[in-house]
């Protein structure tokens, strides 16, 4: 038996889903920068290279969240291995994947709002955390600013875990991990482009047309991660069993 190892494009996909995850979480992210921020002293806030740094270090933290996550994501694998062939668990991984990426992409769309429920797998996890990333505020330092990150990173959102069900499909965990990586630094353009990709992202996600393309993109990313032998851009690894 054949088997394509990797969707070659999920680093381009993972990345694309975090530039374009600003339409959704705009303001959420706003808001916890903006909180970030206003709980800096007067001196720090008012100081431009202080504070760029300080948004930066917590972006970092939460980026190194997600690539945990993916770490972690990438061991299901070998876990669905365990009662299925390994030929198995990579198909069933991608049409898990396929499906939560359409899903993703119906719903940015606007053809499907109640994916945003999938937010709620993850709620119990971040009413542990949460706790401690509150702790942290007034954030005074970068290191307070990195961990304040790292805690957020675990913030539930759908799209987060949409870039997760495509991680889950690159084989092992350090792909899965660099995937999660390439969907952080996707959405760092918006959180640290001191306002003007943030208020064109914002201008743009009030044009549905805009809107239904970038849902359709991710329609398509999902059908290359579910048939990956019809993605251009792949470079083949293949294992025969």
């Amino acid at each position: 038996m054949h088997l394509y190892l990797d969707f070659n494009a999920s680093y381009l996909a993972a990345f694309v889903i975090g530039l374009f995850s600003s339409l959704h979480c705009i303001g959420m992210c706003g808001s916890i920068i903006g909180t970030l921020t206003y709980s800096l002293s007067p001196e720090l806030r008012n100081n431009k290279r202080i504070l760029f740094s300080i948004v930066l270090s917590y972006n970092l933290g939460r980026i190194a969240s997600y690539a945990l996550a993916g770490a972690v994501v990438g061991v299901l694998h070998a876990f669905l291995s365990l009662p299925f062939s390994q030929g198995q668990a990579y198909r069933i991984l991608q049409l898990t994947s396929a499906a939560v990426m359409t899903g993703a992409g119906l719903y940015i769309a606007g053809w499907f709002p109640r994916f945003a429920y999938i937010e709620k797998m993850g709620s119990r996890f971040w009413k542990i955390i949460e706790p401690f990333g509150r702790k942290m505020i007034p954030v005074k330092t970068r290191m307070q600013a990195l961990l304040f990150g790292m805690v957020w990173g675990w913030l539930p959102c759908g799209l987060i875990y949409t870039a997760l069900a495509l991680a889950a499909t690159t084989g092992d965990s350090l792909h899965s991990s660099m995937t999660m990586l390439a969907f952080g630094l996707g959405t760092l353009p918006a959180v640290v482009g001191v306002g003007i990709m943030t208020s064109l992202l914002a201008r743009l996600s009030r044009i549905q047309h805009f809107k239904r393309a970038v849902g359709i993109l991710l329609i398509i990313f999902a059908l290359l991660a579910a048939f990956p032998w019809l993605n251009p851009m792949r470079v083949e690894h293949i294992m025969t069993f």
